[in-house]
């Protein structure tokens, strides 16, 4: 079975794998220095966001939109997500209060959501299957080389 890579979608995973991993690493940073809890936890869902849409292009199964509840859909539909994890990063939506146009409000986190979100980058990051991103990495590196000759 040969694994086949859009350029595109593998640009796009290692661009926002790479963010992931830099806006966790500086949300938790902002916690070890006793930033307020709203910046760490915007960082965090940035962070998150990041991971999650990494984790459909490396999937190719990308996003209709970036809020949490599309994000889940899509990954999902690709990858065995644990239910709780799921249904926790969909609640993220209604502390943004995104799912309504007609009834918008950005929430107040509270510390404890601070601490949640780092909790749940931590989670999705480890469901990453590095072995995975290696085949679809070496994928690309032969259909690139195949290109060249």
């Amino acid at each position: 079975m040969s694994l086949t890579v859009n350029e595109y979608d593998l640009e796009t995973f290692e661009e926002k794998y790479r963010d992931a991993l830099a806006y966790h690493r500086r949300a938790e940073q902002f916690q070890r220095e006793n930033q307020r809890h709203s910046l760490v936890f915007n960082v965090a869902c940035v962070a998150l966001e990041s991971y999650l849409v990494a984790m459909c292009y490396l999937y190719d199964s990308p996003p209709l939109n970036h809020n949490y509840i599309c994000l889940m859909n899509a990954v999902e539909t690709a990858v065995d997500f644990p239910k709780e994890l799921n249904k926790e990063i969909r609640s993220l939506d209604f502390i943004f209060g995104i799912c309504s146009l007609d009834d918008y409000f950005h929430g107040t986190p509270e510390p404890a959501d601070a601490d949640r979100v780092l909790s749940m980058c931590v989670s999705v990051r480890n469901l990453f299957d590095q072995e995975k991103i290696a085949e679809v990495r070496a994928a690309f590196g032969e259909s690139a080389a195949g290109k060249a000759d």
